[in-house]
């Protein structure tokens, strides 16, 4: 056996080898296990680690969602090897996690960490400053979005804006709504039974400040309101709490791109302060890139490099400035609504599709 860690809790002793040559105890309540550590590689893969304990039944878990699988999850013996499978560590930071082992009441923690890729080498550009924390390329997986990463929410019902569409969690009767294939999301928005079914994405994790932005090519057609914006996740109320739109655009007014916000101070009045739009050729056939920074004292907001608007922190409170806690990315193919359909739909147009290359997140740390 190669040199087992030993962790001690109280009441615990340490091992000791005696004099006589008697068989060596495992003391009450321990946990000894080998290697100290499990150190994957970039790439991901599986490493083994062997556990010996002072009573029966072994059991293991890790809480973090990059660890895959750890086989068995349980043994019912004293003894026992167990293996970690990882996923590949797509960031460019290394990331740190641990494997629980429990015995009775008693745990041991195994830590486990694994190196990102190098900001060079992932071909990513990076905002001078930052550092990338989370991103998704959809180049690793196909079929619906990596539920680790995103979650659906689902319904029907206007979402405050008299929206045609129904949000489905992925599939409807069989029929992909989101989907990932070829290296890219697309959500569709389809007619299916009578109505149109699409999908609205958001994000598991939230962020405050940093820059984020996303490579997108916009459907077509009167009628179809794409949108790629974020909402707090401690939220109370609208617009109170605050809005991030980094990218929005309407069918009836194609290539026309949008950027804006909403506090309680300014919502919806259509100033300079909170909106600015601008007209990006062949936003419906080919990819743009729409992107945010976000500070403590400002957010200017992105299309393909040019900056299109600043918003300031004025420093008068929460009316102005809620946009101080964590917020989550959404990504939704809206159908009609107050905005999408203020010229009508024209259902002629379906299926279509947003279509999303990468979406990442960069922060200062």
């Amino acid at each position: 056996m190669k040199s087992i860690h030993a962790l001690t809790i109280l009441p615990f002793i340490l091992l000791a080898v005696c004099c006589s040559q008697q068989p060596v105890a495992v003391p009450e309540n321990s946990i000894a296990f080998s290697p100290e550590k499990l150190e994957f590689e970039q790439q991901g893969g599986e490493l083994k680690f062997y556990v010996t304990s002072s009573a029966a039944g072994i059991q293991v878990f890790s809480d973090d969602d990059w660890v895959s699988s750890i086989e068995p999850p349980y043994s019912v013996d004293k003894d026992a090897t167990f293996t970690v499978k990882v996923k590949p560590n797509s960031l460019t930071k290394t990331r740190e996690g641990k494997v629980v082992i429990k015995v009775g009441q008693t745990r041991a923690y195994l830590p486990v960490v694994q190196p990102g890729l190098d900001p060079v080498e992932s071909g990513i550009e990076t905002p001078e400053g930052y550092t990338l924390v989370w991103h998704d390329e959809f180049d690793d997986y196909e079929g619906l979005p990596a539920s680790a990463d995103w979650k659906y929410q689902t319904g029907d019902g206007g979402w405050g804006n008299n929206e045609l569409q129904d949000y489905v969690a992925g599939e409807y009767n069989g029929v992909k709504i989101a989907e990932v294939s070829n290296g890219t999301l697309k959500v569709h928005a389809k007619k299916i039974d009578g109505k149109v079914r699409s999908v609205r994405l958001n994000t598991r994790k939230s962020w405050t400040y940093g820059w984020i932005e996303a490579s997108i090519k916009l459907p077509s057609g009167k009628g179809t309101w794409p949108a790629f914006w974020m909402m707090p996740s401690q939220f109370t109320g609208w617009p109170k709490d605050g809005e991030i739109d980094i990218m929005e655009e309407v069918g009836y007014n194609p290539n026309y791109c949008s950027a804006s916000i909403h506090c309680n101070r300014y919502n919806n009045g259509g100033t300079a302060t909170e909106h600015a739009e601008r007209y990006i050729a062949g936003s419906q056939t080919s990819f743009h890139v729409y992107g945010m920074e976000w500070t403590e004292d400002y957010m200017t907001f992105y299309q393909d490099g040019k900056a299109i608007l600043t918003y300031k922190n004025n420093g008068k409170g929460h009316d102005y400035w809620p946009f101080y806690k964590p917020f989550y990315i959404i990504l939704n193919l809206a159908w009609g609504g107050s905005w999408g359909g203020a010229q009508g739909v024209d259902e002629s147009c379906l299926p279509t599709a947003m279509e999303v290359d990468w979406v990442r997140v960069f922060q200062m740390l």
